[in-house]
């Protein structure tokens, strides 16, 4: 795995091997490559990103790496965490980068306490354990507590076979793409939807 495009370029991340079993399973170039082609440099200059279920954080970094102005990450692997934590100091990017730990899989998302005041996000990416429908469970959590800026991009990542809702209240499906078993649905926030409305 590799940094493709930007500041670190080139830069080889560390990966979990087979110690990830199914708990880590990073995004393969190729897929990050392509998603962040979709994207634009416009969307990912500048913006504030959340990198959620960010097991080597190879999402985030790469947002960064491409002049995202910071990024957070969140996991509650022990390994995850290491990961993180050396491929951001491999990427450079250790004053821009923030790791945070919590665990997104019991469904939830809230923002710790401890972190101080939660940014408004403008790129938020998650990347759960396929087929087991937590995009679906956070994404209303994440709307709830209004870091989802207006025009933010969220990217939720699944098994290309699953099946994701057109529109979450402000949230609305504008592109699906498929990478083999990899899936990525590309929300756009637009608050000037709201649930129940047309």
């Amino acid at each position: 795995m590799r940094i493709i495009a930007g500041l670190a370029r080139g830069r080889r991340l560390f990966t979990p091997g087979s110690r990830g079993g199914e708990t880590i399973r990073p995004t393969a170039d190729r897929a990050r490559e392509a998603l962040f082609n979709i994207l634009g440099r416009e969307v990912v200059a500048g913006a504030m990103a959340l990198d959620l279920f960010a097991g080597t954080g190879a999402l985030g970094l790469e947002a960064l790496s491409r002049g995202a102005r910071e990024a957070f990450f969140f996991d509650h692997s022990p390994l995850a965490l290491d990961l993180i934590h050396k491929n951001i100091i491999a990427c450079g990017f250790s004053a821009t980068a923030h790791v945070l730990r919590h665990d997104l899989l019991k469904g939830h998302f809230f923002w710790p306490r401890s972190a101080g005041p939660a940014p408004t996000f403008d790129l938020i990416f998650l990347d759960p354990p396929y087929r087991q429908g937590h995009c679906t469970k956070i994404l209303p959590e994440l709307l709830s507590q209004n870091i989802v800026g207006d025009g933010a991009w969220v990217i939720c990542e699944d098994d290309s076979s699953q099946q994701l809702p057109e529109r979450i209240a402000s949230l609305r499906l504008e592109d699906q793409r498929a990478y083999g078993d990899t899936g990525f649905w590309f929300y756009h926030q637009n608050l000037s939807l709201q649930e129940g409305t047309a």
